[in-house]
């Protein structure tokens, strides 16, 4: 390997030793040289990450396992892989954003590892909305690319709001990462077109307009009530375009 190519190795290492529970060797002391400008290859994670759970799904299809049973696999696979560090930060950013009535409470909440109400129904969502939009898709033969494609589409926004948006809260996940700027923002999107395209096509402008606006919605929702970003707030983020791009795909493909 040239030495030219190893910072591109090493910052889709550092976004896989971040964003899953795969075994990647990662070296420390260059991520954390790194930092938040590695964060362009946080697509390409999500393409690994979709590519191992869209497989599965492939599989069980092959198998001559139901749509249904075989949209499951692909979602625990996906929570397997993770951690479930996305749903994570979905059910915390759900309790502190609608549980507490004051900037501070609703970090407080967020950063308290127990689950509320509101997370338990915003996972109910999260997963039941997803395993129909799948189950949608694997019967009408869509199957493991649109998997991949939502996969990669979803980690876009992360990083634009890390970049965009103030962290609400200092010494966090999000903080420690630093804030990318413009530029590695700006590949982060170009990178996830260069995926995405083959992948799916024409459906790629609708799945992408559903996934900005959904971010754009939740973006405004996270500064009006927090004042900023936390990395439950990305990870929330993610999960909201996953849910956007699968369900535009699967009402493209019935």
């Amino acid at each position: 390997m040239s030495d030219r190519n190893k910072p591109v190795f090493a910052d889709i290492a550092a976004a896989l030793g971040l964003l899953s529970r795969l075994p990647i060797p990662v070296n420390g002391s260059q991520t954390q040289r790194r930092g938040a400008a590695s964060a362009w290859a946080w697509p390409v994670a999500g393409a690994l990450i979709g590519a191992c759970s869209g497989g599965i799904g492939f599989m069980a299809l092959a198998l001559g396992m139901p749509p249904k049973l075989a949209a499951g696999f692909v979602l625990a696979t996906g929570a397997i892989i993770t951690g479930g560090l996305h749903e994570d930060g979905l059910a915390d950013t759900a309790d502190g954003l609608w549980g507490g009535w004051t900037r501070e409470r609703r970090l407080e909440i967020m950063k308290d590892s127990h689950i509320g109400s509101y997370g338990v129904i915003a996972l109910i969502l999260s997963f039941g909305l997803r395993w129909v939009a799948l189950t949608a898709m694997f019967e009408t033969g869509l199957g493991a690319w649109g998997v991949i494609g939502a996969a990669i589409l979803s980690r876009a926004p992360m990083v634009v709001l890390s970049w965009r948006m103030t962290q609400a809260r200092p010494g966090g996940l999000s903080a420690s990462l630093g804030r990318p700027d413009g530029r590695t923002a700006a590949l982060s999107v170009f990178v996830t077109l260069l995926m995405a395209t083959p992948l799916l096509g024409l459906a790629l402008v609708p799945a992408m307009l559903a996934v900005t606006l959904s971010t754009a919605v939740f973006a405004r929702i996270a500064q009006a009530k927090i004042g900023g970003q936390t990395g439950d707030i990305l990870g929330a983020t993610q999960q909201l375009g996953e849910i956007a791009v699968l369900a535009t795909l699967a009402t493209l493909a019935i």
